[in-house]
């Protein structure tokens, strides 16, 4: 449906017709003005948002910036920081190594990948890399896949790239003789691709690392953690977590307890008496205050 803004003469576009014309699912258009303000609606008297030309121009420019390999947080700051006459002002370079990283992951080009994970680890440090372009690489795929602009393919491809870089970058991490943190995500988690960030950093700071990974019995980590100086358990739902509390309330009185991942709530971690990490995995790693 088309809307004629009577003062100015200028059409309005009801959500619906400005999805189809920009080819972006209704639904990444209101994720897109809600998390980067790249929209901006007026309202209709009956109560409708509204979108005008620039809006639209927004989104054209906001999907060449994607298709320059810009993450969808950083394709916004460009738009937004556009001129009136519509040239980006201080646009990020989009031939760099991390450009090149996430354009290669989008093109199922493992080589190309490698390649340049290889130049930015030659660039910057490990925890760097980690914080700066794999985390947002992975939370702009989730993003993308939760809206339906990312295939499962991609998903599953990328994600297997960055895993098998992850798990080289573990070897050896158990080694040593610093304080020994122990790592699992519980039953029915298979996500582990933040832990393994956190544990490769960690190790970084001096730990050992006892590397359990997905689907854990809470049983069996209980066994393992013995003698553990740290245990974090990770979850991306707090229904992982909720069927386990009294075991886990068991495990934090034997071993320091931290919980992570956004399954991790106040609330679960108050209950079962276990520490909340609530920032990055990285930073949480890098942080001081852990039993040394």
């Amino acid at each position: 449906m088309i809307v004629m803004d009577a003062p100015a003469s200028r059409p309005l576009l009801r959500i619906g017709e400005l999805s189809r014309r920009v080819g972006v699912s209704d639904h990444l258009l209101r994720a897109w003005e809600s998390r980067y303000g790249l929209l901006c609606p007026v309202r209709s008297p009956g109560g409708f948002r509204l979108y005008s030309a620039a809006d639209e121009s927004r989104v054209r420019m906001m999907l060449d910036q994607l298709a320059r390999g810009l993450s969808a947080a950083e394709a916004a700051r460009v738009v937004l920081g556009a001129g009136a006459a519509g040239a980006p002002a201080g646009r990020p370079a989009a031939d760099g190594p991390a450009a090149a990283f996430r354009q290669a992951l989008g093109a199922f080009d493992e080589p190309g990948a490698q390649a340049a994970l290889d130049r930015l680890l030659a660039d910057l440090s490990g925890p760097a890399v980690l914080r700066d372009v794999v985390l947002p690489y992975l939370a702009d795929l989730g993003e993308r896949w939760q809206a339906g602009t990312a295939s499962i393919a991609a998903e599953h491809f990328a994600s297997n790239v960055i895993r098998g870089r992850l798990a080289g970058l573990a070897r050896g991490w158990g080694a040593g003789h610093g304080p020994q943190a122990v790592l699992a995500c519980p039953p029915g988690e298979l996500h582990d691709l933040a832990l393994m960030m956190f544990g490769i950093v960690l190790h970084g700071q001096g730990w050992r690392i006892g590397y359990l990974g997905t689907n854990t019995p809470v049983g069996e980590l209980a066994g393992a953690a013995g003698g553990a100086d740290l245990v974090v358990l990770a979850a991306a739902r707090p229904a992982v977590l909720e069927p386990w509390l009294p075991e886990l309330a068991s495990l934090a009185r034997r071993a320091p307890l931290a919980l992570a991942g956004a399954g991790a709530t106040p609330q679960t971690a108050t209950a079962v008496g276990a520490a909340l990490l609530t920032g990055d995995p990285v930073t949480e790693a890098e942080a001081a205050g852990w039993p040394r």
